[in-house]
């Protein structure tokens, strides 16, 4: 059984009337009537009753007449699917993050993209770097927000933004009055600090800018989101260094210096899998590039 078929059933049995429906199809009645006999060899039946005077529909012909519309009904609509995804106006965007992104821009860059994407399906997770890399790697996601350069070939990544580190103090910090921090002055403060399991990069990072002012910090608490090592400064278990853009979280207790120094920055990357153009991510990645706000400015 051909969609072809089930098409030219579908007209002969509104017509019901060989010569209109072939007119209707844009085809000679020959083509019609072989198309109508394969299909009545495909199903085992007798569709037609047909004579010199008229064309009815038998009773097999009258069962399949519905299922018939609803199957090129539904074949039109996979069709038209499959092109809007292909064009990136439908279809699924499955998209993890680390938590600062969330002061980075990606809000704006969701807002925008589906501004102008509607149908197509956003959900969220919030993964750290390495939990992302895997998820991507098993096509359970489609693009990432993370903290480190180290791909593996599979993965294709582009540099978001770098920002600076800032000092993240709790209110009434013997240093909170100071405009800047120098590093140094924070050597024999208790460090609260982002766990090496859950970002390699950025725990070898800050461990080389204190190495760097001559110190290795203790390190009281570790955490897996940027936004507990700020929640814990803020209740006075220690001091870190963070990226410029937790600034934005404003949580109470917590205040925020730019250091007197320069040190390595921050880099954030967007993350996505090698392979044939994906028309929806590479959509959100035209909305991410033109969101990205300006780097915090020590």
């Amino acid at each position: 059984m051909e969609l072809r078929h089930l098409r030219y059933f579908v007209v002969l049995a509104d017509e019901l009337h060989f010569g209109r429906a072939a007119r209707r199809l844009s085809i000679s009645q020959p083509p019609l009537s072989v198309a109508i006999r394969q299909l009545e060899e495909s199903v085992g039946a007798r569709l037609f009753d047909r004579n010199s005077k008229e064309v009815r529909l038998t009773p097999a012909g009258q069962a399949l007449q519905a299922s018939a519309r609803r199957l090129l009904r539904q074949a039109e609509e996979a069709a038209l699917e499959a092109h809007d995804v292909s064009q990136g106006s439908a279809g699924r965007l499955r998209i993890g993050f680390v938590g600062a992104t969330l002061y980075r821009g990606l809000p704006q860059a969701l807002a925008k993209f589906q501004a102008r994407h509607p149908a197509v399906r956003v959900t969220l997770a919030e993964l750290n770097s390495g939990e992302q890399i895997t998820e991507l790697l098993h096509d359970r996601l489609d693009f990432g927000f993370v903290h480190t350069s180290r791909m593996p070939a599979e993965l294709r990544h582009e540099l978001l933004l770098s920002e600076p580190f800032v000092a993240c103090l709790p209110v009434g910090h013997r240093l909170a009055r100071r405009r800047t921090v120098a590093i140094a002055s924070l050597r024999d403060e208790p460090f609260v600090l982002f766990s090496r399991s859950a970002s390699p990069d950025y725990h070898e990072r800050i461990l080389a800018i204190c190495a760097d002012a001559g110190f290795r910090p203790e390190v009281r608490h570790e955490v897996r989101h940027w936004l507990s090592v700020v929640s814990l400064v803020s209740q006075g278990m220690g001091v870190a260094l963070v990226p410029s853009a937790l600034r934005r979280a404003a949580l109470r207790g917590a205040l925020f210096r730019p250091l007197d120094e320069d040190v390595a920055g921050s880099d954030a990357y967007c993350v996505w899998r090698e392979g044939p153009e994906n028309a929806v991510v590479q959509g959100f990645l035209r909305a991410v590039r033109a969101g990205v706000p300006a780097a915090d400015q020590a």
